[in-house]
């Protein structure tokens, strides 16, 4: 394996339910997180005839916050800070769960009758210890207040951190590093070995040469800390690079909860339950506006 290279992560298949399917790359056995990324979903790209799409019924989440990017095909996001729009390709939706928040992802109507394309990626990253609690929020940032930059030859949009002389608009209190990149004739650029403390490349199209190894379509290859790495991008290759600060303690995973102590999390499963019991009335959770299913806690 190159020198730049410290570890190499194969997707594993995961079925989410309702016929939606993902390629699960983080957390791993080996691998946790990488800077402040706990969890990387790649789905699609699945083609949803007419009159069928997906349904991931509203669910909670604490001490995170999700970061959805799409290629391909829209999302039709509700939560219980109030948002209701529709996700589309090269935007950027933040939602910071804190305390808590729950939230519905679901095919839109239009969508669902005329049939889509769906391809995208799904990412965690963990609040830092002062911040898990934090009231939650929505926050969307679409793809024309993104910086966009040639990165040798490929197009790199910056979704989140500092990057190349850009700085995203997205406000996150925590170092991050996050950039989809596609290079449609192919490309080369390096990666600094200061770009970030901890860095990560997922290929999720294509085929990539890093300092002479293969990575090719569904692995992550995270980078030797302090080492510069050379790429080398096939064309229609579709990279995502994440990274960043590393988290300041470990962090505990159960179900969508995300803590750094574990009574958080026993906490939010008890008032899942319980929110549900009590019929979502004067309870910690609640639903959506306009939603009236919800899943149980496994």
């Amino acid at each position: 394996m190159s020198a730049s290279i410290e570890q190499l992560i194969d997707a594993r298949g995961h079925d989410l339910g309702g016929g939606f399917k993902v390629r699960r790359i983080l957390p791993f056995h080996k691998r946790r997180m990488v800077g402040p990324f706990i969890f990387f979903d790649h789905f699609g790209p699945v083609d949803y005839p007419p009159g069928s799409g997906f349904d991931v019924r509203p669910h909670p989440h604490i001490g995170l916050a999700t970061v959805t990017y799409l290629f391909d095909g829209a999302i039709a996001h509700r939560d219980t800070v109030g948002s209701d729009i529709v996700i589309e390709p090269g935007a950027v939706n933040w939602m910071v769960a804190g305390r808590g928040i729950v939230h519905s992802e679901r095919t839109p109507p239009d969508m669902r009758a005329a049939g889509m394309r769906l391809h995208g990626i799904q990412t965690w990253v963990a609040l830092p210890e002062t911040h898990e609690e934090c009231p939650p929020s929505f926050t969307h940032h679409p793809a024309s207040t993104l910086p966009v930059f040639d990165l040798g030859g490929a197009t790199a949009r910056l979704l989140a951190g500092h990057a190349w002389g850009h700085t995203s608009p997205v406000e996150f209190p925590w170092g991050i590093w996050y950039l989809g990149v596609t290079a449609a004739d192919g490309a080369r650029f390096d990666i600094p070995a200061d770009a970030a403390e901890e860095r990560a490349v997922y290929v999720a199209e294509g085929d990539v040469m890093i300092d002479g190894q293969s990575v090719q379509a569904g692995t992550m290859a995270v980078l030797t800390p302090g080492k510069t790495a050379t790429l080398n991008l096939a064309e229609g290759s579709h990279l995502m690079l994440a990274g960043g600060q590393k988290m300041d303690s470990e962090r505990k995973i159960d179900w969508n909860f995300v803590a750094s102590q574990k009574s958080l999390i026993d906490e939010a499963r008890r008032d899942w339950t319980a929110s549900a019991a009590a019929s979502w009335k004067g309870t910690r959770f609640t639903l959506p506006e306009g939603e009236t299913e919800h899943i149980p806690l496994p």
